[in-house]
């Protein structure tokens, strides 16, 4: 099993969200050239994301991967189940199965969830601010679910220096003028729900000042970077946006 560590969250008072969620932490050798949260996607937090976080600390970076979803039950093992259920080729096991999935992702839609989301992403910045050698060089990267997050975080901490949401819905634009992080935002091109509103918000941005650069890959749809998802993996786009992801954050966080 792998070591997870548990973080305080400030819960709201009878809220009945829990005071506290496990991250996985991993730590480069040596000092680090800063720290990220890498927020996962709407499977939780599955080994995928663990060697997500890996491959950045092997860059230098100390990592910060919370668990945001076991609260509401959906931890590694049923988040798999849940994967492989919408990713099935056979329809009847799709079909039978939406009930499940709709069961299991109706607690996220909750106002009171996303409140607490956002609180515990920003106990995961308090701990890496209380880290020896980042000195406030803090980023967020994430996939999906943790795309969405990601801008969420931009927008409520001002400690966030830099943001790479991969495929995620953007905040409400009300809330953009908030962002004070240069975001480097990256889509697949197939992915067309983010496709449709992704110019009103770069004129969002714009318009409010953030320094917004998006990436978009011809060929690929949402979630190309994950490589345990045969479906949707685009090894080249993968690469290239891992390649353009370090560039950004090095010269973000430097």
């Amino acid at each position: 099993m792998t070591p997870l560590i548990t973080l305080p969250v400030a819960a709201e008072p009878g809220s009945g969200r829990p005071d506290e969620f496990p991250a996985y932490i991993a730590r480069p050798d040596g000092d680090p050239k800063g720290g990220l949260i890498v927020i996962h996607e709407i499977w939780g937090l599955v080994d995928h994301i663990m060697a997500v976080a890996d491959r950045f600390a092997a860059e230098g970076y100390l990592v910060v991967a919370p668990d945001l979803l076991s609260s509401v039950g959906i931890e590694a093992q049923v988040g798999a189940e849940l994967s492989a259920i919408m990713r099935s080729p056979d329809e009847r096991v799709r079909t039978e199965g939406q009930p499940r999935l709709r069961d299991a992702f109706a607690p996220i839609q909750a106002p009171e969830y996303g409140t607490w989301a956002v609180t515990a992403l920003r106990s995961s910045v308090d701990f890496l601010a209380a880290q020896t050698g980042i000195d406030g060089r803090i980023g967020v990267v994430g996939f999906c679910f943790g795309g969405s997050y990601s801008f969420a975080l931009a927008v409520a901490d001002p400690r966030v220096r830099a943001a790479v949401p991969f495929y995620g819905a953007p905040p409400d634009l009300a809330d953009v003028a908030k962002v004070t992080a240069p975001i480097l935002a990256i889509y697949g091109e197939d992915d067309q729900r983010l496709m449709d509103s992704l110019p009103e918000v770069t004129a969002a941005m714009q318009a409010a000042g953030v320094r917004f650069s998006r990436q978009i890959y011809e060929g690929a749809g949402h979630a190309f970077f994950n490589d345990a998802n045969p479906h949707a993996y685009r090894p080249d786009a993968a690469a290239d946006a891992w390649r353009r992801t370090l560039e950004f954050l090095g010269a973000e966080l430097a």
